[in-house]
């Protein structure tokens, strides 16, 4: 009986061949070279090992399976990074109508209760500077030019006034002289 299991076992272990490590470690790809290049067509088929038929439809199960298995994670790593992106779309948007507002904000000045642009501000307050300055120099040349008039005014007038007390004088002692000669005139022609 021990021959017996003997004889099996060796006739089972030299009636198997061994599978080939190409399709133990090797890509599909490869695998599927090495088939090509080791088996015989027959009449437009394929002979093919039972064995290695089964292993390579096992390796491609597992392969696509992984590869099915893979493709869902990157889909669901494709979902999620797509509401990521919609997320900060939508947090974008908003930080960006946040910032045209304090853009807004920022340029403008409340003014009266009017909100007013600071270019258009600063062009207003530069103009009515601009006006008040043209006006203190309008003002400052008038002046000037009013106390100029008033010095010579002043100064015409002292001369005048001089004039006026050198002509009162000489008409005072032409009056003097006028009523002394007609006094001694009419002494003379009383007295006579």
């Amino acid at each position: 009986m021990i021959l017996a299991v003997v004889v099996i076992s060796v006739i089972k272990v030299t009636g198997q061949v061994t599978m080939p490590d190409v399709l133990q470690k090797s890509s599909l790809k490869e695998q599927l070279n090495y088939i090509e290049e080791h088996t015989i067509i027959y009449e437009n088929y394929r002979a093919i090992r039972e064995d290695m038929f089964q292993k390579i439809k096992r390796n491609v199960t597992d392969t696509l399976s992984s590869l099915n298995i893979k493709i869902t994670g990157l889909n669901k790593t494709a979902s999620a990074l797509n509401r990521t992106i919609d997320t900060l779309r939508t947090n974008l948007s908003s930080t960006q109508t946040r910032l045209e507002e304090m853009t807004v904000t920022k340029n403008s000045i409340r003014v009266a209760g009017i909100e007013v642009n600071k270019a258009t501000y600063n062009k207003i307050m530069w103009t009515i500077l601009a006006g008040l300055v043209a006006t203190l120099l309008v003002g400052l040349l008038v002046f000037r030019r009013n106390l100029s008039v008033m010095s010579n005014t002043k100064r015409e007038f002292q001369e005048l006034k001089t004039e006026f007390e050198a002509y009162r004088k000489t008409s005072r002692e032409a009056r003097e002289k006028l009523t002394m000669d007609h006094f001694n005139e009419v002494k003379r022609l009383k007295g006579g």
